[in-house]
């Protein structure tokens, strides 16, 4: 899978709610209701990043998860990202 170019990373983020950019990976931190209702969030981005076979660097701290993407095979962010962090974004309520 290719990397995106610059043009096609910012294009993408506009299409993403939520997401920022932090050199070649995009990162997102998601407010639960208490830390239970965070390892629930956990799980289902578990269950959809294993179905997808990519998997975010995850950061848990008692009701904030930080999610971060990047392609690291690829050295950069591709498609696999921004597909996953939109997939990610279908679990939260905002």
């Amino acid at each position: 899978m290719a990397v995106l170019n610059e043009l096609q990373i910012v294009r993408a983020l506009r299409s993403i709610k939520g997401w920022k950019r932090n050199g070649v990976a995009i990162y997102r931190t998601v407010t639960a209701k208490d830390f239970v209702h965070a390892m629930g969030f956990v799980q289902s981005v578990a269950l959809i990043a294993e179905r997808m076979d990519h998997h975010p660097d995850i950061e848990i701290r008692w009701n904030k998860v930080t999610l971060t993407l990047s392609t690291h095979s690829e050295g950069g962010l591709t498609e696999k990202d921004f597909s996953l962090a939109a997939h990610i974004n279908s679990l939260v309520s905002s």
